[in-house]
């Protein structure tokens, strides 16, 4: 991780505050727009500048950083270029930097606390709650089934596919012709890899590689392009098969993770990107995406190694940055049905129906019957075995790292004829080496009582013993223990390698050059433009040197019995525990894989050894290094020490592009065309003319606004009930992006010039009913550490940061939030409580007053007692009523609520007192609901000098409750939270934190 150097307090002084307002410019990477001189901050028409910034770039200079940008979808910055590249885009945005290089966006993993969202909420009843979660299982069982039929399909044809290939190699070199035979395995590898990487550039270049670090970005918050679109997982799942088939040092395991996330979000939306089916509306957000990825990913797991709960664990440890019971369960019903659909699949072909699929298949490997103790002695070789495989582990890492930055740098401009030659001459690399090596090696007599059996005279590539060429030795026959292993499948070479009670069945020789090429070879193939993993790699290469320790340990204790083929399975677990550095999953997956539960102890103490010594040598885990390689602003789940010395205001650095409750659509229409921006706050006026913040609306919210105008655009730049009615005439999954779509361009669709017409653009919009008015908070002050343990922890997208509270209005410990005690202090106000919160129903009783025009209103309750304002609506609307809650620490409560009734006609003019905002500007109607709970009043304040943090500075954002974030403390495990006043605030931006 490149790491900025510290800064003392009086350090971190404005490069550049002539902006006119005293807003100071920090040296730190944002090209975060700010408003012009002389143009009011919440001018929405304002156009944005970038600021140059020649420290940072020097330093980035320096630093050799060169990748994608972060186009912050939840920051009111605009996008990170090239992890930390000053420059964005020369007066517009796009899917690319001015570099040409991807951007991506963020995702939310909050509900976006809106109108629509809550009338969505009130309109559903205990039943349609009960459909969607059924609806996930369903939906579950169906990635399951898939899942399995399309490992089942890669298995089935990589078997069968290398069957014929080594049949027709051995059979030609046993006719004498050994360079015809050479020839046409070469030809015949060359074929299938090529092949692989043209169907990756052709059909879905997002399938090249692993995935597993795109995957993992994903559900850490990165909406990373194309990589769940169907095309994406058709070249997953062929490539796979050609480049696997080819003889690549490489495994199908890592693209199987990857397919399954494919086919979650592929069947979860009903479809790929943009063509999605309307019946799976209701996950089209990127909460329940989430959920669905996840199971994908176990999914994965479990059909490529018949593993279902290291599947699961695997999600958990190394997937995932955030983790639900919810989620747990859903993801082992999927591994359950993946698992049961494999041995379904697995028994149509267990009377090898399948050509050669019969004899090899998925792996399983049964060691059961070899070493089930250990001595004393034994632990000091396994402990050089978890030295050894973190010292090696990490050396794949960073010699792989090397070389995927030579990649970028000379293979990606050549384009797609590069990419061509190079999976060309691996392969030919490849196929030269493993046919070659083995013919320079001694033949090996086999041993005695193995007539019928050595050598092989199938030529299938299931077993040991392969002649390759060997002749009789000392009167019984004989094998190439070399070629053993090169000419076999990866998962049947493994087999043989874990293999019990085979003691000298490969040679010292044979397993040291082995190890020494195959890790070379995995280094050097790991990314290369076509689907590849590195699971198996892993496994194969670990295991050679494992068993090699075996040997040396049996010819040191010639009195005991050692088997070689424990300490296989030991050197798997050990490079496994280097170069990923997981324990928990790896462990669980090689026992599932072997079936052998007495090697638990041993196996946990190798992955641990290999794991600490792997971190010691400072170098990341492979998916993290790849990740960074990429450009993807991945948050590790701490933050870095230095940030505690770095505070909001100083990370967010510049102030927010704010808008005004109703604004022109000239006005949005050209600040979207102006910036990458995808959150903006929304500032009004409360009752004394103080500034306040109304609540934040995404740029998503806005292009699907400006797109159906017809619907929520008005003539008059006044607040109307049209906007209430407005927003009752959308759903939530209206406003959704299309999964892993590309970041649009700020030309494009509505915003294309000439798109809307000049009367369309004369009109206004009101944002109100539209914005997320829960938008989450931080003190000016707050350390940059908090701040980044709290977007991380929630998931957030934006938090707004605001100057210090001047008012404590109560406090709130875990003794408020206890359901039942909720309850039982609410019961006397409107509506229904549950131990799930507020459910207001979409029926009410109809008001008396329905055709009053008056304003309805809340003040700021009175610790006396409650007070009641006036009330009316579009149809229907419940008693207002303000309740003193001062029952624990002056805590206070106002709640209003209205229900539309089934015959709304009349009008209203929005209500004041909703949380985040004030005034006849900022008050939110709903229509059919207007459910608001303030704990908080009305107070004025300032628009803090900071800005705005969101994923670039560390956060994804939707709404919850607004929580002020003290400097000196705060936190999630807080025993009491301080409830501030409502204020304005610009927001940060995530990139920050990295």
């Amino acid at each position: 991780m490149r790491r900025y150097p510290v800064r003392s307090q009086s350090e971190l002084q404005p490069v550049d505050s002539n902006d006119g307002r005293g807003f100071p410019v920090f040296p730190v990477d944002m090209s975060y727009g700010v408003v012009p001189a002389g143009r009011s901050v919440i001018d929405g028409s304002a156009r944005l500048r970038q600021a140059d910034d020649p420290e940072l770039q020097s330093l980035l200079t320096k630093d050799g950083v060169n990748g994608p940008s972060l186009v912050e979808s939840g920051g009111l910055s605009s996008d990170l270029s090239g992890q930390g590249n000053g420059a964005a885009h020369s007066g517009g945005c796009g899917s690319t930097d001015g570099r040409g290089q991807r951007s991506y966006e963020s995702l939310d993993y909050e509900e976006y606390d809106d109108t629509v969202f809550r009338a969505d909420q009130a309109a559903s009843s205990s039943l349609d709650s009960l459909l969607v979660s059924a609806n996930k299982y369903l939906v579950c069982f169906a990635i399951g089934v898939i899942t399995a039929l399309a490992a089942f399909a890669v298995n089935l044809s990589v078997e069968n596919i290398s069957g014929f290939k080594f049949w027709a190699t051995l059979t030609i070199m046993e006719s004498g012709n050994l360079v015809g035979s050479f020839m046409a395995y070469v030809a015949m590898n060359a074929a299938l890899v090529t092949a692989s990487v043209a169907i990756t550039l052709y059909i879905g270049p997002a399938a090249a590689g692993s995935g597993i670090p795109d995957v993992k970005a994903y559900l850490n918050g990165v909406d990373v392009p194309y990589i769940f679109h169907l095309n994406t997982l058709v070249a997953k799942i062929l490539g796979a098969i050609g480049s696997v088939a080819g003889g690549l040092a490489i495994g199908k395991e890592g693209p199987f993770v990857h397919a399954g996330a494919a086919i979650a979000a592929i069947v979860s939306q009903g479809g790929s990107g943009s063509m999605r089916l309307g019946w799976m509306r209701h996950f089209w957000n990127d909460r329940d995406r989430y959920d669905m990825v996840a199971c994908g990913t176990a999914a994965g797991v479990a059909a490529a190694f018949r593993s279902p709960v290291g599947g699961v664990l695997f999600a958990l440890e190394e997937m995932t940055s955030w983790w639900k019971n919810q989620m747990l369960w859903l993801a082992f019903f999927t591994t359950a049905v993946v698992s049961v659909s494999i041995r379904v699949l697995m028994k149509a072909c267990s009377s090898n129906g399948c050509g050669f699929f019969g004899s090899g298949g998925f792996i399983i490997f049964e060691i059961q019957e070899g070493q089930d103790t250990y001595e004393f002695f034994e632990l000091v070789p396994m402990l050089l075995l978890g030295v050894l495989g973190g010292l090696l582990g990490s050396g794949f890492i960073a010699m792989n790292a090397r070389l995927s930055e030579w990649r970028k740098r000379n293979l990606a401009p050549l384009g797609r004829r590069g990419r061509l030659l190079e999976g060309l001459a691996i392969s030919v690399l490849t196929s030269t080496l493993s046919f070659v090596v083995p013919l320079m090696v001694v033949c090996t007599a086999c041993p005695a009582g193995s007539e019928g059996t050595c050598p092989r005279t199938d030529n299938l590539h299931s077993g040991n013993f392969v002649k390759f060429g060997c002749r009789d030795l000392l009167g019984r026959g004989a094998y190439n223990d070399l070629a053993t292993l090169f000419f076999n499948t990866q998962d049947d070479a493994i087999r043989n390698l874990f293999s019990s009670k085979t003691k000298r069945e490969y040679t010292v020789s044979a397993l040291l050059i082995f190890s020494v090429i195959f890790y070379f070879l995995a280094t050097l193939t790991y990314g290369m433009f076509a689907p590849t993993g590195l699971f198996v790699p892993s496994i194969l290469c670990g295991a050679a040197y494992g068993r090699l320790v075996g040997i040396f340990v049996a010819d040191m204790h010639p009195g005991h019995y050692i088997d070689e083929g424990t300490y296989a399975l030991l050197g798997a677990a050990s490079f496994l525990g280097g170069a990923m550095r997981l324990t928990v999953c790896t462990c669980v997956m090689l026992l599932e894989l072997t079936n052998n539960l007495a090697l638990l102890p041993l196996i946990m103490l190798v992955l641990l050894v290999a794991k600490a010594v792997g971190d010691g040598t400072g170098i990341k885990p492979v998916y993290e290094v790849q990740m960074s390689v990429k450009g993807l602003p991945f948050l590790q789940p701490q933050p870095e020490a230095f940030m505690r010395h770095i505070s909001a205001k100083e990370c967010c650095g510049r102030p927010p592009v704010t808008f005004s409750r109703v604004e022109k659509v000239r006005s949005l229409v050209e600040t979207l065309r102006s910036n990458q921006h995808n959150g903006f706050p929304v500032m009004g006026r409360g009752v004394d003319g103080e500034r306040l913040i109304c609540g934040v609306v995404l740029r998503q919210q806005l292009l699907t606004l400006l797109a159906t105008g017809s619907r929520s655009m008005q003539a008059t730049p006044t607040v109307s009930e049209n906007s209430s009615r407005a927003a009752l005439s959308y759903s939530v999954p209206e406003f959704s992006k299309p999964m892993s779509d590309p970041v649009p361009r700020c030309d494009e669709g509505v915003l294309m010039p000439g798109a809307l017409s000049e009367e369309t653009l004369e009109m206004y919009l009101d944002l109100g009913p539209f914005l997320n008015t829960s938008y989450h908070v931080v003190q000016e002050d707050a350390p940059l550490s908090k701040i980044y343990q709290l977007l991380r922890t929630l998931g957030l997208r934006h938090i707004c940061v605001i100057p210090r509270a001047h008012e404590v209005v109560g406090m709130i410990t875990r003794a408020d939030l206890l359901p039942d005690a909720l309850e039982r202090r609410y019961s006397h106000l409107p509506g229904h409580y549950t131990t799930e919160g507020l459910n207001i129903s979409a029926h009410g009783p109809v008001a008396s007053a329905s055709t009053a025009t008056a304003t309805p209103t809340i003040e700021a309750p009175s610790p006396a007692g409650p007070q009641t304002s006036g009330a009316s609506g579009i149809g229907v609307l419940a008693p207002t009523a303000a309740a003193a809650a001062g029952q624990h620490n002056s805590g206070t409560a106002s709640i209003l609520m209205a229900t539309l009734g089934p015959s709304a006609t009349s009008s209203h003019a929005p209500a004041t007192g909703s949380h985040g905002g004030g005034g006849a500007n900022c008050g939110l109607a709903s229509g059919r609901l207007l459910g608001e709970m303030a704990i908080s009043p009305q107070a004025p304040a300032e628009v803090a000098q900071a800005g705005h943090l969101s994923r670039r500075s560390g956060a994804r954002n939707t709404g919850a409750t607004s929580v002020a974030v003290g400097g000196g403390g705060g936190g999630s495990s807080s025993t009491s939270t301080a409830i501030s006043p409502t204020a304005s605030g610009p927001l940060v931006d995530r990139s920050l934190l990295r």
